[in-house]
């Protein structure tokens, strides 16, 4: 059985077989449906409860 993961910056459903895995020097492991949340996450180092397009966004 494969086990469903969710996308660590936009909190969307990841399919089995499809998204990114990036994992830390210090073991904590991250998941991303998309380049678009990987960039945001690890490249730009955005807040995803800045981020208005990402579920976990918080107006206010």
């Amino acid at each position: 059985m494969v086990e469903a993961k969710t996308c660590s910056f936009c909190f969307e459903k990841i399919q089995p077989g499809t998204g990114r895995m990036y994992i830390k020097k210090d073991g904590r492991s991250y998941n991303f449906c998309s380049t678009k949340c990987f960039k945001n996450l690890v490249d730009l180092k955005r807040v995803p409860r800045r981020t208005k397009w990402s579920k976990n966004y918080q107006k206010g």
